[in-house]
């Protein structure tokens, strides 16, 4: 291992419990801030497109582009803390978000589609740091802890990104004061969460729990030799665990991106305002974060296979209730969206533990980077399908198609479960 611990966290390094205590709790409140900037650009990203294309077949774009744009800002968030730790990393990836919704802004005013797509891959920096967090909380939990470690900094989305769509409609207002176009009012909200959530980072999460992981791993084998970052061999199981606990939040993303993108546009279609469609998204993405605690004692209690199963079966049960909810009923979309949010919530906590489990920590953080790219890129895949496919068979078919595609997961999870 090339890299040494540095002065700052020396003193830590004989209570690691008491430093991962400060990390969770400096994690947790970027991650307040940051589900704020995330969840509202996700409430009126479509709709913004909608009315400024004019087409509901491109309303997915929007998602599509900063779900790309977040394979990108992972591949570089991951190679940051990988060679410079979680803060810089973390850190250098909410600014980037802060500077795309600033660029949806100034798109929205000029009405101007090309800047639109431009700021809108940009601002994709945020949810890809986002979700990196949830690994900056496992680095120093212990093996049986992990899960629960990672939900916790999950959890703490839940508050930023309940309100967050609830400030859809009062941020509109604000904005068209301020002479910019209603949709675009919740990015200004998003880009102070987005620079806040920055600056708590880059002040606070002191000492940098990946680099005091390797210290600490490093001071346990004093006389083993530790090969340095990037260069660490790996196994056969090793690599089929990468691919399972991939496999499981690549298949949960697509389909949670997918209907949940075209919700709002759904119920725009069915006469349903903002605020309705901002209620349901808020459910959704409280569904998302909320359970994590319980997620995370179910992952380390039950196993991390019986969880991922669960995923895939709550995600055909939110597919074929969407699918068969009346659109004018905002109670049953809404328990549909709660279930689809649950899904994901299984895949993701299972996914990650299993990933931590597997990877070693000299490239821990770049393999973790380049999973999250498979991520982003099953939802851009996810976000733009779904448009199309709406205006082509209807938001029922798509519906029930991602509740099919969820059981993908069973006969891998089947597989790894009869191998060992």
């Amino acid at each position: 291992m090339t890299d040494t611990a540095p002065a700052d966290m020396t003193h830590h390094m004989s209570d690691p419990e008491q430093a991962q205590r400060r990390i969770l709790r400096v994690l947790v409140a970027s991650q307040v801030l940051s589900g704020a900037g995330l969840a509202a650009g996700v409430t009126v990203g479509a709709l913004l497109a909608q009315d400024m294309l004019g087409s509901t077949s491109l309303a997915g774009l929007p998602s599509a582009l900063f779900t790309a744009g977040s394979a990108l800002a992972a591949v570089a968030v991951g190679r940051i803390s990988q060679a410079r730790g979680r803060r810089p990393g973390l850190a250098t990836g909410y600014l980037t978000g802060a500077i795309g919704s600033a660029g949806v802004i100034t798109a929205a005013v000029v009405d101007n589609p090309v800047l639109l797509f431009i700021a809108l891959f940009v601002y994709g920096a945020g949810t890809a740091t986002n979700l990196q967090a949830r690994y900056a909380g496992a680095d120093l939990a212990a093996p049986g802890h992990r899960a629960r470690a990672v939900s916790t900094v999950l959890v703490a989305t839940t508050l930023g990104g309940v309100t967050g769509p609830n400030l859809a409609a009062p941020t509109g207002a604000f904005a068209e004061t301020l002479h910019i176009p209603g949709l675009a009012g919740p990015f200004i909200l998003s880009g102070i969460a987005y620079a806040l959530a920055s600056l708590v980072l880059a002040l606070w999460l002191r000492p940098d729990p990946l680099l005091l992981a390797r210290a600490l791993a490093q001071t346990a084998r004093p006389d083993a030799v530790v090969p340095a970052a990037g260069k660490a061999t790996d196994t056969a199981e090793d690599r089929g665990g990468v691919v399972l606990g991939a496999l499981v939040m690549v298949l949960t993303q697509l389909v949670m991106v997918a209907v949940m993108t075209m919700t709002p546009v759904h119920m725009h279609d069915h006469g349903h305002g903002t605020a309705a469609s901002g209620l349901v998204i808020a459910i959704h993405v409280g569904a998302m974060y909320l359970p994590s605690p319980l997620t995370g004692r179910l992952v380390d209690r039950h196993g991390r296979l019986r969880v991922a199963a669960a995923s895939g079966i709550t995600l055909l049960a939110a597919g074929v209730l969407a699918a068969t909810a009346p659109g004018d009923s905002v109670t049953l979309l809404a328990l549909a969206l709660a279930l689809l949010g649950v899904g994901w919530n299984f895949g993701l906590v299972s996914g990650t533990a299993i990933i931590t489990d597997t990877v070693p920590l000299a490239t821990r953080a770049k393999t973790q980077g380049m999973v999250d790219v498979a991520i982003a890129i099953a939802g851009a895949t996810g976000g733009m399908a779904s448009g199309i496919m709406v205006a082509a068979a209807g938001y029922p078919a798509l519906a029930l198609t991602g509740g099919v595609l969820s059981l993908a997961l069973l006969p891998a999870i089947a597989a790894t479960a009869h191998r060992r």
